[in-house]
């Protein structure tokens, strides 16, 4: 049997290898390393994938949703709205803007952030809300691009983990995550379900203001070269990376196929053992799997955790300690207990191997080994 990762880029490299490496030589002979005519070809495929009329690519996820606020032109002291159960990078560029991060609780069954929680947590201060797709699968964004509406408020949604999810929205239309919102993010780190071999992001919108804005800021704040219009920062997809994207993208929904079946055979032999929550998935959206996050019943998650690693299979908690409670955060707005649902979270949840290269023989060794680690609860 092969090692089990939680991800094997080095399989799904493999797998593919004739075509990332044409793609990645092209661009070396090529020499152009920086704004090459990939970048834009990337581009221009991603926008089609998404049925969207812009992509802005940019050097991380981080960025996409930094300088999605700056275009937006929030002010220091801006209220933004964003889950408390969620990578930090949602709430870090928040308040590297000297905005206010405003911090909510999250739905006990997606994970994902309440409608509720957020129309609760709006002030006349509020100008914008970040949903952030967990794990994979969209948000509620009809519930919260109606409150958004109602407030007149900016919706940056962060679909990080969630590209190639669709939704279903009350007009009967499926629309790609990321691409119901003001503006959209994502991430091309390595481990996404769409990865380059190193750093990238991407902004989405189908604003042209808001799309001419960004393309400045992203390139210094320049329209015309070495004229500077307002302040931006230097954030680029280089060339190697909207090589090695252009080819995966050809197969990022195989891929979201290939981690829907491991998901439900994971969710079949886990359904109905009472120490295990398996991941419920939202019914107006596909779920991509960036995890498959399962909640503890009962047992201390880090004692199977220790278990899996003494048969050589990783597991990983996402998130161990909510944004409220992390050091850099602390606020006096927030103390524990106030957002119980993200709490429980944070003490329960633990996610399984979870990748396009995942064979049988490796998935039933797992699903048994879980199930002779519960047979001791």
């Amino acid at each position: 049997m092969r090692k089990i990762s939680m991800v094997d880029l080095k399989t799904q490299y493999e797998n593919i290898k004739p075509e990332l490496d044409k793609a990645i030589s092209e661009v070396i002979n090529s020499s152009m390393f920086i704004n090459g005519p990939v970048v834009k070809e990337f581009q221009a495929a991603l926008e089609k994938y998404l049925n969207i009329k812009h992509v802005i690519p940019c050097a991380n996820g981080t960025d996409a949703l930094q300088i999605s606020m700056m275009a937006l032109e929030l002010k220091p002291g801006d209220e933004v709205i964003a889950p408390s159960f969620t990578f930090i990078a949602t709430a870090e560029v928040i308040a590297l803007l000297g905005l206010t991060p405003v911090l909510v609780d999250v739905e006990p069954d997606t994970f994902n952030i309440s409608p509720d929680a957020i129309a609760k947590a709006i002030t006349p201060r509020t100008r914008a809300i970040v949903p952030v797709h967990l794990f994979g699968q969209t948000a509620d964004m009809d519930a919260i691009m109606a409150i958004a509406n109602e407030y007149k408020l900016f919706v940056i949604e962060d679909a990080c983990q969630s590209i190639g999810s669709d939704y279903l929205n009350a007009a009967g239309e499926w629309k790609k995550s990321g691409t119901i919102g003001h503006l959209g993010c994502t991430s091309f780190f390595p481990s996404k379900n769409l990865g380059c071999f190193g750093d990238g992001g991407a902004i989405f919108t189908n604003d042209d203001a808001l799309a001419a804005k960004i393309r400045s800021v992203v390139n210094h704040g320049m329209t015309v070269r070495y004229y500077h219009d307002e302040i931006g920062v230097n954030s680029r997809l280089d060339s190697l990376q909207a090589a090695v994207l252009k080819v995966k993208l050809q197969y990022l929904d195989k891929y979201a196929q290939a981690r829907q079946h491991l998901a439900t055979t994971y969710t079949k032999a886990f359904i109905n053992e009472p120490n295990l929550i398996v991941p419920v998935q939202y019914t107006r959206s596909t779920h991509v799997f960036h995890q498959y996050t399962i909640q503890a019943v009962g047992f201390d998650r880090t004692k199977l955790i220790e278990f899996l690693a003494s048969k050589d299979i990783p597991a990983m908690i996402y998130y161990p300690v909510p944004i409220h409670l992390q050091k850099a955060y602390l606020d006096p707005r927030y103390k524990p207990g106030d957002f119980p649902v993200t709490e429980q979270l944070s003490h329960t949840v633990f996610s399984l191997p979870m990748h396009t290269e995942m064979d049988n023989e490796q998935l039933n060794y797992i699903i048994t080994s879980v199930f002779e680690f519960l047979k001791t609860v």
